[in-house]
């Protein structure tokens, strides 16, 4: 026989999962606690019962998927002797099977909705989780930042550019390519530009 407390664990569960599948698809906009408590069959009352209004739900679930990103990345980035691309298209996937819609527009559009404090915490998980991490990355000797580009200004850059990945009507380069050659094709535009340096006489 399930007991009260095994219950109440079961539908906190279910309420997060749902409220995931919801933000990282929907945003937080778009997303109510009507929708949350309707794709898990109970009332807005019971979830309020978990969860005392939106923004801590949503801040439960990005600091979630920011945790397992942050795993995900260390991961990918502790392995020795890789190609800087190889390494970058790993990441790239990660963050785009985690992810159904454009983390960086995700996280900074909900900014206007929330309070100050959950504004403070978002921006630390989104800090620490994603771009710390691809600081690591960039900051690697055997990646040549042009001069004047720091490891934070190319992992800001790298985040704010992967739009594409997420939408199939802003794919670039060939639409029959597998994922990873797609992946690649933007990749290269983002680490070495869309233009050769004209030759100064």
């Amino acid at each position: 026989m399930v007991t009260r407390a095994e219950q109440l664990a079961k539908t906190h569960q279910a309420i997060l999962d749902a409220a995931r599948t919801l933000f990282l698809k929907h945003g937080y906009a778009a997303t109510s606690t009507r929708d949350i408590a309707n794709a898990i069959g109970i009332t807005q009352p019971a979830l309020y019962h978990h969860f005392k209004d939106k923004e801590v739900i949503f801040l439960a679930v990005i600091t979630t998927v920011g945790g397992e990103i942050k795993t995900g990345l260390d991961q990918i980035l502790s392995q020795p002797n890789q190609v800087p691309l190889e390494q970058l298209t790993d990441v790239s996937l990660l963050l785009t099977h985690k992810h159904p819609a454009d983390i960086f527009t995700l996280i900074h559009t909900s900014f206007k909705d929330l309070s100050r404090e959950h504004i403070g915490q978002l921006a630390g998980i989104f800090r620490n989780d994603y771009v710390q991490p691809l600081q690591v990355f960039f900051a690697q000797p055997n990646i040549q930042l042009q001069a004047g580009v720091t490891p934070a200004m190319a992992a800001n850059f790298y985040l704010t550019s992967l739009s594409p990945l997420f939408n199939s009507f802003h794919r670039i380069g060939d639409p029959d390519a597998d994922e990873r050659t797609q992946i690649q094709t933007l990749l290269k535009m983002i680490m070495f530009g869309v233009a050769t340096a004209p030759t100064t006489h």
